[in-house]
């Protein structure tokens, strides 16, 4: 066997999203931790929200590029605690959604340890337009082509855009 010259980390890094290729798995912070235990290479990872049907895809991407850099033990985990959130996504992810005309998003709203509240009425989420930069927005759909996106337009240059949603 011939030693691995390259890092899984620096491997596992260079992995887009499926449903968002401007970014990288670690843009998003899904990629939480790379790490080699007992000459497997483990990798964690966090999805955006439970049940997200892109979790499959990255852990196939991920073992095939991890693969292809020659790492024959590959152990991809799925770790739910603490749930992913948007807050995560780092400053360059934030400017490659925005230079793909995708809105990213603001902080994530502080909650209190305990039960999450229920709220009745509609969510409020603002959005300045990444196509001309106005804030004067407007939300059309909750959902757009993922549950972690809405569909929004721009009142000043009436361009639609999708908007990542904080959470």
């Amino acid at each position: 066997m011939t030693a691995v010259l390259t890092d899984p980390r620096a491997v596992a890094e260079t992995v887009t999203d499926p449903e968002l290729p401007m970014l990288t798995l670690a843009d998003l912070g899904v990629l939480r931790d790379v790490r080699v235990q007992d000459g497997t290479v483990v990798v964690e990872i966090t999805p955006t929200y439970s049940g997200c049907p892109a979790m499959g895809v990255m852990r196939a991407d991920l073992l095939h590029a991890l693969h292809r850099a020659g790492f024959p033990d590959v152990d991809v985990r799925t770790v739910l605690a603490p749930a992913w959130s948007t807050d995560w996504i780092s400053e360059e992810g934030r400017r490659k959604l925005a230079a793909g005309g995708i809105a990213p998003p603001g902080r994530a709203p502080v909650r209190s340890a305990g039960p999450v509240p229920l709220q009745l009425g509609p969510t409020r989420r603002t959005a300045s337009c990444p196509q001309c930069g106005s804030p004067d927005t407007e939300e059309l759909s909750e959902f757009s082509a993922t549950s972690c996106k809405a569909l929004r337009r721009c009142r000043s240059c009436r361009e639609p855009f999708e908007h990542v949603k904080e959470i």
